[in-house]
């Protein structure tokens, strides 16, 4: 959705993914503009210093994905995020951390975020999330899986509605990995609409909207 509340245009495929970049460090914004547009089909069309400088010109400039620093002065990449929820700008987002803390991860999914990315991650995996969470697609890299556990907490009422095959559970935990249903499709030998279709199942079994929400709730029920 666009600041007003309107659902955003999808993405032309044949046009660069337009891309709000947010970083406090003018060096570093620098530098993922430059690795970013090195692709083709990126281009970064708004830079902000902080979250506040990132909301207000995303009020007047729509774009298909946001880049943002997770721990920044003043109003971080979390704050922003919430602020871009409330006011009903549903722009898939990304949030880059040094720290492999996956409290920040669990804030940042519980935010809205689409993608949660550590800044060493080579730019290939960069330019794929940012392709995959423009597709509508969610990201979710490998975490610990205890902090899961302890931060959510389901009462019996909220198991799953049947087990799960070997199959399911290994397609969950390329979910919990971040793979598209693309890769996981190539890792197990599957079709890709066989691999859509067991998503839709698990996501069903779990009584979940998201594939983030169904692997957290996986992990917390320890599924996987």
């Amino acid at each position: 959705m666009s600041a007003t509340g309107a659902e955003s245009p999808t993405p032309d495929s044949t046009a660069p993914i337009r891309i709000a970049l947010a970083d406090d460090q003018a060096l570093v914004r620098a530098g993922l503009k430059a690795l970013l547009e090195q692709f083709g089909d990126l281009r970064v069309v708004i830079e902000a210093e902080d979250g506040e400088a990132l909301l207000a010109a995303l009020a007047s400039t729509t774009v298909d994905v946001v880049l943002s620093d997770i721990r920044m002065p003043g109003l971080t990449g979390t704050d922003a995020l919430r602020a871009l929820r409330a006011r009903g700008d549903a722009t898939p987002l990304i949030l880059l951390t040094t720290f492999d803390d996956s409290s920040l991860l669990l804030d940042a999914v519980a935010a809205g975020a689409q993608g949660f990315l550590l800044k060493d991650a080579a730019p290939e995996d960069l330019r794929d999330a940012i392709q995959a969470v423009a597709r509508g697609e969610s990201l979710l890299q490998p975490v610990a899986t205890e902090p899961v556990r302890a931060r959510y907490a389901y009462r019996e009422t909220d198991a799953p509605k049947a087990n799960f095959s070997e199959r399911e559970v290994a397609i969950l935990r390329l979910l919990a990995g971040g793979y598209s249903n693309k890769e996981i499709a190539r890792s197990l030998f599957l079709a890709e609409g066989t691999v859509k279709n067991y998503v839709s199942d698990i996501l069903d079994k779990l009584d979940t909207r998201d594939r983030t929400r169904a692997v957290l709730k996986a992990i917390t029920l320890r599924v996987i």
